[in-house]
């Protein structure tokens, strides 16, 4: 006879039945009632979770009868629904609207979930129940699910003996704690760092849009004048238009020296040490040379050697092209010797010259709303059939996040795409998708996915004008949600998105280049005031200009990369010994990759590198250019062997393939078998190299 021990663990009545969390929504598609929910709702709901799914767990363990696909593997699937639920809405508010109490929570839960994902990979007992399924006639989906668990068990330490296991319990307790330090650091240090300006003639260069939202931005935060707001990259997008070269100097400056001990409460330094250091400890007590040793074996890379290959056949072509890039901008500007904060705007100038063409003449022709409906959404339904209608009647977690319904071509409901696109206090830098509910058949649940951006919100009345920087990132976001949105998986945690990370970037990358597309472009390209198009000459040069300036772009990420494969190839003896000593391991090993250039520093420096010390890509930030191997390829598919009618691949029949191959699967199945599937072949680089200008 089979336990079931998760029949009725949300009945528990350990929890209030009135807190929101207590019970799936009753909202649409489990939409979270955001109405419902309030800061003193998560303590409770996340305790509470906790202990239900051990005892979930427990009596996966102790279960008497012989080990089977639902005593254990559906068991573990189904385990810990009250957990998912408090903990998505918790960590999508921590990133979007975090305050201190919601940050103090944070600090409070990271040790906690380390020990619960602890509880479960390094259950012995559990993982003998996995290895008795080693024989059983199971279907490709489940056979795949279970070689996962089994890998993930015996990466996670579960074949440890105790003293070790206990030793690697507490580091990953420690570190979990100290990521959510860093990530938290690094958000003060934006606040800290915010430039703030009084005299209205510091802004010169800027429009009358911008200079209103940067004043609101003041406004917001109770001061007066007009405040500039960091981004997450070292790159800040004013730094292309603010023609007061002091200015762009002490914003250059206050982006660039973040977490280095200019403000003490967001120095990131020590915390990073920390971090470098406890992940080398770790991968040495699981039997690997270093962190990224451990990183690449779970990835589609399999290899720090694969990893290095690529990023060292990369690099020289990238600070060659890079060099030839300063030396024209230097020309541009005889009056003074050329410094990191001039790049953008003599990149502007130069391209302006070579192109006719800068975000002054195109913002006006990128408004927020018709490059969502009108471009990402028109896109999408061009390629998949898929329908967007906007539910006022369904509620974000705050102003200006709004709901839409998706449907199928035939009406079916598929699901629903939440967008959050203005930047805010306390939301943390960049743009990011996560799925509010996981679509499972298991669960008979279909997908609800968000999109975050951070574009300054306008002065009440004007429109939200985009860079075209801004108009990429929201096709990009839109891919990660179509891959969430399109899953067609029995098991959640193989469902969408639920993908290594270097291939996760993949699809989103792939969508990227329906902003290009002629036909979209035209589309959403429109006047905000006017609704005229972009003239045929501009749009022409826009396309024409994609590759002007790629040897920066490939140059500032390959330094974040490899600076973040530096700080995990190593033992934890060869790391630096304090907080002082960070900015030059950082330098000696952009050095050693040819990639130490002062006019084009890493896109992320170590002190403001979420992506790696926040946790989640690191040793695997490489894995954008890794996916972008397969997106370079997949492009080259879709503008040939796609294309109808020279349509560029923008096609239901092309589309359908893609989704149906790639888009639907998740990682059922190994990911790399799906590219090879849609192209009949392993990717190869080429296509990249001509993309990016990289090629001799």
């Amino acid at each position: 006879m089979t336990t079931d021990a998760t029949a009725t663990s949300d009945a528990l009545p350990e929890l209030d039945p009135a807190n929101p969390f207590a019970a799936p929504s009753t909202l649409p598609f489990e939409l979270p009632d955001f109405a419902a929910i309030r800061t003193e709702h998560f303590r409770p709901a996340a305790e509470a979770g906790l202990r239900t799914q051990r005892a979930e767990w427990e009596a996966i363990a102790t279960n008497p009868a012989a080990p089977d696909v639902e005593n254990t593997l559906e068991a573990l699937e189904r385990s810990g629904q009250l957990l998912d639920r408090v903990s998505t809405v918790f960590f999508t508010l921590v990133s979007s609207r975090g305050d201190d109490e919601l940050r103090e929570i944070e600090a409070e839960l990271a040790p906690k979930m380390a020990e619960h994902h602890d509880a479960l990979y390094l259950d012995r007992r559990i993982f003998a129940r996995l290895e008795a399924l080693a024989d059983a006639d199971l279907d490709d989906e489940t056979e795949w699910l279970l070689r996962t668990y089994t890998k993930d068990f015996v990466r996670a330490g579960v074949r440890l003996g105790d003293a070790e296991q206990e030793r690697l319990r507490a580091l990953n307790s420690r570190l979990t704690t100290l990521e959510t330090e860093f990530s938290q650091r690094v958000v003060a240090g934006m606040d800290a760092g915010a430039v703030h300006v009084t005299d209205r003639a510091e802004l010169a260069g800027l429009d009358d849009a911008t200079v209103a939202a940067l004043a609101q931005n003041a406004a917001d935060r109770g001061r007066d004048g007009y405040l500039i707001t960091l981004q997450l990259p070292t790159q800040q997008a004013l730094l292309a238009q603010a023609t007061d070269r002091g200015l762009r100097e002490r914003l250059f400056t206050a982006s660039l020296t973040r977490g280095t001990g200019v403000d003490a409460e967001s120095d990131t330094r020590a915390t990073l040490l920390e971090i470098a250091r406890l992940r080398a400890e770790r991968a040495q007590l699981l039997g690997y040379p270093h962190h990224a040793a451990y990183v690449a074996e779970g990835a589609t890379a399999a290899t720090t050697e694969a990893v290095n290959a690529m990023l060292s056949q990369l690099a020289p072509p990238a600070a060659r092209n890079a060099r030839a890039e300063a030396d024209e901008l230097a020309a541009a500007q005889p009056e003074a010797p050329l410094a990191a904060w001039d790049w953008s705007i003599l990149a502007e100038k130069v391209r302006q010259e070579r192109f006719a063409l800068d975000d002054s003449v195109l913002r006006p022709y990128l408004e927020l709303d018709r490059v969502i409906h009108d471009g990402v959404f028109y896109a999408a339904t061009q390629l998949y059939g898929i329908t967007f209608t906007l539910r006022e009647d369904l509620a974000g977690y705050t102003d200006g996040v709004r709901v839409w319904e998706v449907r199928e071509a035939d009406g079916t409901p598929l699901g629903l795409f939440v967008g959050d696109y203005y930047a805010r206090e306390g939301k943390r830098g960049g743009a990011w998708m996560n799925n509010l509910v996981d679509q499972s058949h298991l669960f008979g649940r279909s997908p609800v996915v968000l999109n975050n951006l951070n574009i300054t919100r306008p002065a009440p009345g004007e429109p939200t004008l985009l860079t075209w920087d801004e108009v990429i990132t929201a096709f990009h976001e839109f891919g990660h949600a179509l891959h969430g949105l399109f899953a067609d998986a029995r098991y959640p945690s193989l469902s969408g998105t639920n993908v290594p990370r270097d291939f996760v970037e993949y699809p989103s990358q792939v969508n990227e280049m329906w902003a290009h597309n002629p036909t979209v472009l035209e589309h959403f390209a429109r006047h905000h005031a006017t609704g005229e198009p972009l003239s045929a000459d501009v749009r022409e040069t826009l396309l024409g200009s994609s590759q002007y300036g790629e040897g920066f772009g490939t140059a500032e990420y390959l330094g974040a990369a490899l600076l973040d494969q530096a700080w995990h190839q190593v033992g934890p003896g060869d790391l630096p010994e304090g907080p002082d000593d960070v900015e030059a391991f950082e330098a000696g090993a952009l050095e050693g990759a040819g990639l130490h250039l002062e006019l084009v520093p890493p896109r992320y420096r170590s002190t403001y590198f979420n992506h790696t010390f926040g946790g989640g890509y690191d040793a695997g930030y490489y894995s954008y250019i890794w996916s972008e191997v397969l997106d370079a390829d997949t492009v080259e598919w879709f503008t040939t062997e796609g294309s109808q009618d020279a349509d560029g691949g923008l096609n239901r029949e092309a589309g359908e393939r893609f989704r149906r191959t790639l888009l639907s699967r998740g990682h059922t199945a190994d990911p790399l078998s799906f590219f090879r599937e849609l192209r009949g072949r392993d990717a190869v680089i080429e296509p990249l190299l001509t993309r990016r200008g990289l090629t001799s």
